[in-house]
């Protein structure tokens, strides 16, 4: 696009324009299977932005794809027009009523906050989706989305009022509920608004028309039926027969997924909280039959949801950090488990209803285990299941889970016969599926596994759909239950609709959209479904010399297409968790992990130089990644960009140097253990106004931050003259790791570690080492990086086992060797890595297995009270979790713990030292955690465990945090 047609939009609108190569090779992908580069990217901020955008783009013969959050499963925000982020901006809660039920939107809300508005008033937006955390309400209604309790609750459209809407010729208009005399005078109007329902009423009101969408639409009684326009659901209105049933266009407007309009404001209708009291049944299977007839007999007992997730979930599930912990329901091997959810007003009819459905269950010899779920266990188990689509992608190989037959649905008592079969042609094509999700409304998610990187498999693809529309034809369903037709499925439209209603579709997007601006080619005139596919076919895929060993995808490139656009990086921190921080920051979709992973990936395909990692867009988002490791667990698909980060600088480097911040940075070590050698000399460097003013600048450090200064004398030198024996009697040997932080900075709260585990009666040896390779991991010298890391196993390995653990003081230094290490280190140091990997312990862990096995109670410390808040390090929380920290400073009997529920601090080592990144890292310290310090009393100990974080918390807020290890040792009597 020309820099005048551009330039003309950034004048006539208030928001921002983005139009570099990164932003749209960033916007080419959702949810999808598809890939194709939009023009530009917009992000609207007002109702007017929207207007001028909507005449720009007609003026310029341009189309437009609205986008809220790209989580669309059938690449319906995939195109090659404008793109129109509403996200970013256009996510305000307008209006509540809380007497008339409604509250009025602006379409970039996300569901979750929403609902968190609403609960102290008792209500909420009833329709859900597994992406309630970052989905916004206009990408709701374009999908018209139901989610797990659409058996009661029924889809988006069911609570949709009013919408607000730009149209093609720019006009903003309303549409809601309206009489037979109020259509009619709507007729009268001569605009664009006028010609719509004149449109709609020559259609519906000719009997062949209604004749045809009786005989050819999906049954009535199907609930999840969202597949071309609501045709059939107008014509049932009193404009056109008896029924009393008021007119809306938002009925049809629900599904039209961004192709006849521009929602600017949406008017929604609000439920009563659910009742208090619920329990889920998990009843395990042995074969998805059986579970497809066990579905049958508990809907009779009227639950709430019914949802199924099959062995292929259950297994990958083992293999996810975050989801590990949710499996703890699952008994034996189960080929597919029913999650039955009731919810009644007292516990007394909840358990009645529990007890009903496994009787009943039983007594059709339906399931072997039946395990009821009540309290916050229940989350875990919808964690488990929302996962779904994330876990998926950790298929090994190429072929995978493929979302192309994964939205049909069916009345469910048809649901065996079909699903039967489906079982048979995906037999005749030598395919494999993945069942899961909304079996109690009659839709399962089924994903053939195809390997689209082959024309084999991009042939199968194909075929699978149109003979999968067939079936849905003859059961009477709905190719789309609730992820819309997109470019999906909008080929297979005429499969299951006939011509003439096919026409009806042509000429209702006519009357709305005469110049095709709004998202063109989904629902009708659709490129064929096999073009723009996100991947290559038949290509020869380089080969990547990488450090790191990609154990479980093979090469990296594979490792960045476990990133299947499903957006679980895109959260806020109402919602909460660690990922992404500078996502969460910016709302930019430029920082999270999913832009940085289409960007990995698309240049690794796309780039065969002998160092396919060069690139400035590449490098541009890799610089506003943490490496908190938050996507390592958060991310379903284990998405770990801090490695791949890595891994990209180190190439990068190879190619451009290393530039000299960088250079020392890494070797911080090295520095520090020269510095200590003239401590007080370092000091004043470095706390000299004059002096440090001019490291920083010379460092490109921020002026805003205070440097480390370091200890007289090393931990390991004081070890070494440190009388352990003197006044105790040690029976038992730890090992203690000494890193290069707490060696030089923070030398002693290494002092009061090595004391505090005298007095519980252990010997702490030391080997010597007091590097861990942190710093040179987070800059990409992975050379240097893997030469420490054989170093200390080879140091280690010998000595480390379960009678001796090693206890390390600082999180991303000990968790080095869980984490990186068995990855990067020689072939041969593989299984010693591996085998001590499980005794490479943070303090707070060590201590947590010793009151778990009563060696260390709460006799043993003092009774006065303390009141903590407690922040923990990002590694932390990401791979071994706080709940061994906050069990250790709850051990004495009045003292009272509650952690800040805060994502990463934003300093991420050195990362918010760096000048170009303060802003960003004082933007997600004030996200929650700098808040949270605030509003504490001077009273109340700040605890955190990560050096970074302690200074950031300092920087910050002005307040000392103390490291939990400092307070556990003054809480020993």
């Amino acid at each position: 696009m020309d820099t005048h047609t551009i330039q003309q939009l950034k004048k006539s609108i208030k928001g921002d324009v983005a139009y570099s190569e990164a932003d749209r090779i960033m916007y080419s992908t959702d949810a999808s299977v598809y890939q194709e580069k939009p023009a530009l990217v917009v992000y609207p901020k007002s109702s007017s932005d929207i207007v001028n955008i909507v005449v720009w783009a007609r003026k310029n013969k341009l189309s437009i794809i609205p986008r809220g959050a790209g989580t669309s499963l059938a690449g319906q925000v995939v195109g090659e027009g404008v793109v129109v982020d509403i996200s970013k901006h256009l996510n305000k809660i307008i209006e509540l009523n809380v007497e008339e039920k409604w509250v009025k939107v602006q379409p970039g809300v996300v569901l979750d906050e929403l609902n968190m508005y609403l609960k102290p008033y008792g209500l909420f937006f009833a329709p859900e989706t597994s992406t309630a955390n970052r989905c916004n309400i206009g990408g709701m209604v374009g999908n018209n989305a139901c989610g797990s309790h659409s058996l009661v609750y029924g889809s988006t459209r069911d609570h949709l009022l009013e919408v607000e809407a730009v149209l093609s010729d720019g006009d903003i208009v309303s549409f809601g509920e309206l009489s037979s005399d109020e259509f009619l005078e709507k007729m009268k109007l001569k605009t664009l608004e006028g010609d719509i329902y004149r449109n709609l009423y020559n259609l519906l009101s000719d009997a062949d028309n209604r004749k045809e969408i009786d005989n050819h639409y999906p049954v009535p009684e199907l609930k999840r039926r969202n597949s071309g326009y609501a045709l059939d659901i107008l014509k049932n209105t009193e404009v056109f027969t008896d029924s009393g049933n008021k007119f809306n266009f938002c009925s049809l407007l629900a599904g039209s997924e961004g192709t006849l309009c521009f929602f600017t404001e949406l008017k929604l209708n609000l439920e009563p909280l659910p009742p208090p009291h619920k329990a889920l049944v998990c009843s395990h299977h042995n074969n998805i039959s059986e579970a497809l007839y066990a579905n049958l007999v508990a809907l009779k007992c009227n639950p709430v949801a019914i949802e199924l997730m099959d062995e292929t979930i259950l297994q990958l599930s083992k293999n996810n950090l975050a989801q590990q912990k949710n499996r703890f329901f699952i008994n034996g091997e189960p080929a597919a488990v029913l999650i039955i959810e009731f919810a009644e007003k007292s516990d007394e009819l909840l358990d009645n209803k529990c007890k009903e459905v496994i009787s009943e269950l039983q007594k059709n010899n339906f399931g072997y285990h039946y395990p009821i779920i009540k309290g916050n266990d229940i989350n875990k188990v919808w964690s488990l299941r929302k996962a779904g689509l994330g876990i998926l992608s950790n298929v090994k190989g190429d072929a995978k889970p493929i979302t192309v037959i994964e939205d049909t649905a069916v009345l469910p008592d048809y649901l065996p016969q079909y699903i039967a079969d489906i079982k048979q042609l995906l037999e005749k094509h030598d395919l494999s599926c993945v069942y899961h999700a909304h079996v109690a409304t009659g839709e399962l998610h089924l994903r053939p596994v195809i390997n689209l990187k082959t024309k084999e498999g991009v042939k199968k693809f194909e075929t699978i759909s149109t003979e999968v529309a067939k079936l849905v034809k003859k059961y009477k369903g709905s190719i789309s239950g609730e992820h819309g037709d997109g470019r999906l499925r909008a080929n297979s439209l005429p499969i299951v609709y006939s011509e003439k209603i096919m026409n009806m579709f042509s000429e209702v997007k006519n009357a709305w959209d005469s110049e095709n601006i709004f998202n063109p080619g989904k629902i009708i005139n659709a490129k064929p479904i096999t073009s723009s596919l996100r991947y290559d076919t038949d290509s020869n895929p380089f080969k990547f010399n990488t450090i790191f060993r990609y154990e479980h995808t093979e090469n990296i490139l594979r490792a960045a297409e476990q990133c299947n656009g499903s957006a679980d990086c895109r959260k806020s921190t109402t919602v909460g968790g660690l990922m992404c921080p500078s996502y969460m920051a910016t709302q930019d979709e430029k920082n999270s992990t999913r832009a940085r992973a289409n960007l990995l990936r698309y240049t690794l395909t796309r780039n065969n130089s002998k160092n396919p990692f060069i690139s400035k867009e590449l490098h541009q988002v890799m610089l506003t990644c943490l490496a908190c490791k938050g996507c390592k667990n958060e991310c379903p698909s284990n998405v770990d960009m801090t490695k791949y980060r890595a891994e990209f600088f180190y190439n990068w480097y190879k190619k451009k140097g290393i530039p000299l911040r960088t250079f020392i940075i890494g070797n911080i070590a090295k520095i520090n253990e020269i510095g200590q050698l003239v401590p007080k000399i370092y000091n004043i460097f470095v706390t000299n106004a004059l002096t440090s003013k001019f490291i920083k600048y010379f460092m490109g450090f921020s002026q805003k931050r205070s440097l480390p200064t370091l200890s007289k004398k090393s931990l390991s030198k004081w070890l070494k003259s440190y009388d352990q024996i003197a006044g105790n009697t040690l029976t038992k040997v730890v090992y203690l790791y000494i890193d290069e932080f707490t060696n030089y900075n923070d030398v002693e709260i290494g002092k009061l570690c090595v004391k505090s585990l005298n007095k519980l009666g252990y010997y702490v040896k030391n080997l010597g080492v007091t590097e861990s390779g942190r710093a040179y991991f987070s800059k990409g010298m992975l050379k240097t990086a893997k030469r420490i890391a054989n170093k200390n196993i080879k140091t280690f390995g010998s000595f480390i086992s379960e009678q001796a653990p090693l206890i390390g003081i600082e999180p991303s230094a000990i968790l080095s060797f869980r984490d990186e290490y068995p990855s990067i280190v020689d072939e041969n140091l593989i299984s010693a890595a591996n085998k001590i990997k499980p005794y490479c312990l943070l303090f707070e862990e060590f201590i947590s297995m010793n009151i778990n096995n009563g060696s260390i109670t709460s006799e043993m410390f003092t009774n006065d009270e303390r009141f903590i808040e407690f922040h923990g390090h990002c590694h932390q929380k990401s791979l071994v979790g706080t709940n061994c920290t906050i069990q250790m400073l709850s051990l004495p009997k009045n003292y009272h713990v509650n952690e800040i529920k805060s994502g990463c601090c934003g300093m991420a080592g050195s990362f918010g030292y760096e000048k170009n990144n303060y802003k960003i890292s004082q933007q997600i310290g004030e996200l929650v955690l700098f808040p949270a310090i605030r509003a504490t009393d001077e009273n109340t100990i700040i605890a955190a465990n990560g050096t970074s974080c302690r200074t950031q918390i300092l920087d910050g807020t002005g307040r000392k945090a103390m490291h939990p290890i400092e307070i556990f040792y003054n809480s020993l009597k």
